[in-house]
């Protein structure tokens, strides 16, 4: 029996979870509330929601975990979230500096049809322009680690992609992990 569509709340949890655990294991209610941007009952209760969709683990005291169903969520959606951004920044001329904010709203609607005719159109790329890495269709990261840097890049208009490093957020991690965009 397929699943419902989950919702913009539930990819974006997942993604953040995702997140935590590449940083460093669980994902405790109280960081999750405050990376979500809500309270820890809020949280507390979209824990226990994703559980149930048995999208997670979640073990009182000790965290949460995703599970192999959430991470797939998860990855697809970081997939989706760095393809647009690469197809707003090359294909459409968005400054590289604003296509994250476009790529939030677009990352939960594109159809996998879309994600995959952008995918080809862009010759199947490896890295976003910020050059952080890009699951594969299979949700693979990539295999080896970029060499040029994303300043090289042109972007119309003669701008260059700035380093993530240079433009930090709240919701990204400043270890250079490949989860964190």
């Amino acid at each position: 029996m397929s699943r419902p569509p989950l919702s913009e709340a539930i990819q974006d949890y997942l993604k953040g979870i995702y997140k935590l655990q590449q940083a460093g294991g669980r994902a405790t209610v109280t960081t999750l509330a405050r990376n979500q941007g809500v309270s820890p009952a809020s949280a507390s209760a979209m824990v226990k929601k994703l559980a149930v969709l048995d999208l997670l683990e979640h073990e009182p005291y000790r965290g949460a975990r995703l599970t192999e169903a959430g991470e797939r969520v998860a990855l697809e959606v970081i997939r989706h979230h760095r393809l647009l951004e690469l197809y707003l920044a090359d294909t459409l001329g968005l400054d590289v500096n604003h296509v994250h904010a476009e790529a939030d709203r677009l990352e939960h609607v594109i159809s996998e049809e879309l994600e995959e005719r952008i995918d080809r159109a862009l010759g199947h790329p490896t890295h976003d322009p910020h050059g952080d890495p890009i699951p594969d269709a299979n949700l693979k990261w990539p295999a080896v680690a970029r060499t040029e840097s994303p300043l090289r890049t042109r972007r119309r208009g003669g701008g260059r992609a700035a380093p993530r490093a240079e433009r930090p957020r709240a919701d990204r991690s400043p270890d250079g992990d490949p989860s964190t965009h």
